[in-house]
């Protein structure tokens, strides 16, 4: 059975006695409804926001999913191991600090044409994932250099701005040992667990991780000044 795993931005980021939340994870196991099951809140340094944002430009990240608005009980920490060279590297913790799984991600041209992002989990093989299918990446490449011309006609073209600019290739398959145990879809930010064995707060943090990655286009919802 496939669990599906979902990020959505608050509209309005939801003030609570804690401060803001940034996004809701949902999951639904199956057919079922989709419930939320985590609120993602990035964990600030001690030198605050302007600190977090002067590291997430090397590749780190830090957040924290809540099982609940009020903050009683962690879902699942992320937390930047190292971030140099291309290569950014993540454990997941458990709420009790234990390593759920270890999540890398190597930069496009850094160890290959495409972003490729790594699944490492105890006691079974490493599952890797490219962004983006290189055909796909061959259409977009070309197309590059019209994109301030579709920036114009998205801004002005009858539609109020109110279109959705084109963004390159993001959709993402793991593979590991001839199977697909998960895989990442841009539409909705989703990602599907097919793997019985994967633990689904593992998967949330991926969830979480994956678009905070999106680029200048794409507005990653970590990436807030306030």
């Amino acid at each position: 059975m496939t669990s599906t795993l979902t990020l959505r931005a608050l509209g309005k980021l939801r003030t609570t006695p804690g401060g803001q939340l940034d996004c809701e994870i949902t999951f639904a196991d199956g057919p079922g409804t989709s419930r939320p099951v985590a609120h993602v809140e990035r964990e600030l340094p001690p030198g605050g926001i302007p600190a977090y944002l002067a590291a997430r430009k090397s590749g780190a990240r830090s957040f924290v999913l809540w099982a609940d608005e009020h903050r009683q009980a962690r879902v699942a920490t992320v937390v930047t191991v190292l971030a140099s060279g291309g290569r950014a590297q993540f454990q997941v913790l458990g709420p009790q600090g234990e390593l759920l799984g270890v999540l890398t991600r190597d930069k496009a041209f850094s160890r290959g044409l495409r972003t490729r992002w790594t699944v490492s989990r105890a006691g079974a093989p490493d599952a890797v994932g490219y962004k983006g299918r290189l055909f796909w990446w061959c259409v977009w490449w070309p197309c590059t250099p019209l994109l301030p011309l579709m920036l114009v006609a998205l801004l002005f073209g009858g539609g109020g701005g109110g279109g959705d600019f084109p963004r390159g290739p993001r959709r993402i398959k793991w593979r590991s040992a001839g199977q697909i145990p998960l895989e990442f879809k841009s539409s909705g930010n989703t990602v599907k667990l097919y793997a019985p064995d994967l633990d689904w707060r593992f998967g949330a943090a991926l969830t979480a991780l994956i678009p905070s990655f999106d680029g200048w286009i794409g507005g990653p919802w970590d990436a807030r000044q306030d």
